[in-house]
């Protein structure tokens, strides 16, 4: 796929980020919703939005071969989505943040949470879970942790988090080979206008199912 110009890339992203935010938004209704359903009907409901986040996910890798521009703007946006589809991060808003390469408001919300725990209005389990992923996230954004942090999440992590910091790549460091060539002539001569036909299919398709 030839290199895009600034203005069609920025719009693709744009398209994407609407998609991954509807995605985002369903996972945490679902979360807010999950008292008034049944333990069969969240799950199930759960694992079919996880599979919308995979199915984006394979998109989103076909998009990205081949065109290292797309690598440096979506790298960001696809390993939070491998971390939403593993199970190592389960809060929406952190891996919206994540997605969006965000730290300072990563960073901010770490702080609000210190002092929810502080005056008890955030439960210790909640905070633990919700700080591992904040950590990992500006980790692998290439943030610099403090030795308090790195203890915490050494101490903390459980096996999906450990799992995906082990199979995932930070950014800026992904080698040629992360993302899959293209497999065919046709690939490479997609044009922007068929993405984004695409895009705003998957997001018309979503909007029809809230």
């Amino acid at each position: 796929m030839a290199s895009r110009g600034t203005t069609e890339t920025s719009k693709l992203k744009q398209n994407l980020e609407e998609q991954l935010d509807r995605l985002m938004q369903q996972l945490q209704d679902l979360e807010e919703c999950r008292e008034e359903l049944d333990a069969d009907e969240y799950e199930e409901t759960k694992k079919e939005t996880l599979e919308q986040l995979s199915e984006f996910n394979d998109s989103l890798k076909k998009i990205m071969s081949g065109d290292m521009t797309l690598v440096d703007e979506l790298s960001g946006m696809q390993l939070a989505i491998q971390a939403a589809i593993s199970q190592a991060f389960k809060t929406p808003e952190v891996i919206r943040m994540f997605a969006k390469k965000q730290p300072r408001q990563l960073r901010t919300r770490l702080a609000e949470m210190d002092r929810d725990l502080m005056v008890g209005k955030l439960p210790r389990d909640l905070y633990t879970q919700q700080k591992l992923e904040i950590l990992t996230a500006l980790r692998k954004l290439g943030e610099k942790l403090t030795g308090d942090d790195e203890m915490f999440l050494s101490t903390n992590a459980g096996t999906a988090l450990s799992q995906f910091e082990r199979v995932s790549t930070d950014l800026g460091q992904f080698p040629p080979t992360f993302f899959p060539a293209p497999v065919s002539d046709q690939d490479c001569t997609l044009g922007l206008s068929d993405l984004l036909w695409f895009l705003e299919a998957g997001n018309q398709e979503l909007a029809g199912g809230e």
